[in-house]
């Protein structure tokens, strides 16, 4: 075993060597060196603002729904290393996928019922966008192969998800130029209890209906659009988009992988709306924040239709595509949140979140408050200072991240009712504070 090494030099080789998600290298701002997690308590190596464990505000980036160290998923995870963690996928299968791909089935919307295993909520939005250009050219109509989305959305960091992200003003805008060039709708109308805008529903079916000859298929973030933003819409739209799609023969993709598993209160955000795309991209919380793996799942029309061409199969397979360690885990955490009454714990969260958040709306330099499901955030009229921010939620003793404009919180489903009140209380410090 290599020697022990302190924080100080754990932290000083940090920043000679590791390069942070949107961060410069070498790195501005040390980061908080975690030392270990449990339930939804993450313990710090060293003590920061005087506190040495911070509540997670934020279910690592949303994916830890059951918090940390969960004893169901610690099983699933030490019986599987002991049969094996590894085995690749072309050629061999195994009954740790096999058994997740047929209970994503069970679960999510029909008619969807093949799925594509993937390494991350980003490369599924890449085999997405694949399945739906392949499935046209195997259909002998190669010219449709462009997207429509609406702006304020955010499908991942790679090159096809990036060019469906928010072109202007969003984190990928510096690409303009160099990704596929695609076609954006103004972002839906704010506000998930809203009636939909029958002038946005009526510009919605116009772009789709005027594109139909280029357009491979529509994408979008269903119900909540969220590293774009965080803001909500009518559930109304994704009926409209459905609709139009059908009318003009165009492929419709739903990004779930920051809402699946119940983050809106409903189990995917395309029950909101009681639709069906064509194609379903699913990650984050798919395995409880365990281990990386996401999913792409489709129709039979889809799958066929790319078996039909001269090119029958979908040339994709990453190497760890199937992963059986990761599928596993998935398997018992879909388990163990089907096992639970996940819809109340959504809706007492929102509950939670709703009463604790409510008075971030009196503090100067807030413009919005809002909550949907175990979502809350608070929007600033101005550009948070982020060191300021993370402190003032350090010292309430809670984790948040934020960005932009916005204030956010996404915590596990575990999370207690004087924990929730804690991560309020820090939302609203950082919002004073930041």
């Amino acid at each position: 075993m290599p020697e022990p090494l302190s924080p100080g030099e754990l932290l000083d080789l940090d920043r000679q060597h590791v390069w942070h998600p949107y961060g410069p290298m070498p790195g501005r701002t040390a980061p908080l060196l975690v030392e270990s997690a449990s339930g939804v308590r993450l313990r710090l190596a060293e003590p920061v603002e005087g506190r040495d464990e911070l509540v997670d505000g934020m279910s690592s980036w949303w994916s830890a729904v059951h918090g940390y160290n969960h004893p169901v998923l610690n099983e699933a995870a030490h019986g599987q290393l002991e049969r094996m963690s590894h085995v690749m996928f072309g050629g061999l299968t195994h009954e740790p996928a096999v058994r997740l791909a047929k209970r994503l089935v069970d679960i999510t919307p029909e008619p969807l019922e093949h799925v594509f295993l993937a390494d991350s909520g980003s490369v599924s939005v890449e085999v997405a966008v694949k399945m739906c250009l392949q499935y046209w050219r195997s259909l002998g109509k190669p010219r449709k192969q462009r997207l429509l989305t609406w702006r304020g959305g955010y499908h991942g960091d790679t090159w096809q998800p990036m060019s469906v992200c928010d072109p202007d003003g969003g984190m990928h805008e510096l690409w303009q130029g160099v990704l596929p060039r695609q076609i954006f709708a103004d972002a839906p109308p704010a506000g998930f209890d809203a009636a939909p805008d029958e002038a946005y529903a009526a510009q919605l079916r116009e772009l789709i209906g005027r594109h139909a000859e280029e357009l491979a298929a529509v994408i979008v973030e269903p119900v909540v659009q969220g590293a774009g933003g965080m803001s909500f819409h009518s559930p109304g739209y994704l009926r409209v988009l459905r609709e139009a799609c059908d009318a003009h023969g165009v492929l419709l993709v739903f990004d779930e992988i920051a809402t699946g598993f119940g983050r809106t209160g409903s189990l995917f955000a395309a029950g909101h709306a009681g639709v069906t795309p064509d194609v379903m991209c699913l990650g984050k919380a798919l395995t409880g924040g365990y281990l990386t793996l996401a999913a792409t799942l489709c129709t039979a029309e889809v799958a066929d239709g790319i078996s039909r061409g001269a090119l029958p199969v979908l040339a994709h397979g990453p190497t760890f595509m199937g992963n059986p360690l990761a599928a596993a885990v998935a398997e018992a955490s879909i388990e163990l949140l089907l096992s639970q009454d996940w819809a109340q714990e959504v809706k007492r969260i929102e509950t939670g979140l709703r009463e604790g958040l409510a008075p971030a709306a009196e503090h100067a330099g807030v413009r919005e408050v809002r909550v949907l499901g175990a979502i809350g955030v608070v929007q600033l009229d101005h550009e948070v200072d982020m060191a300021a921010a993370t402190r003032a939620a350090v010292r309430e003793g809670v984790w948040l991240r934020p960005f932009r404009d916005l204030i956010y919180t996404m915590p596990p489903y575990i999370t207690g009712d004087d924990d929730l009140a804690r991560i309020c209380a820090a939302v609203c410090a950082a919002a004073r504070e930041g």
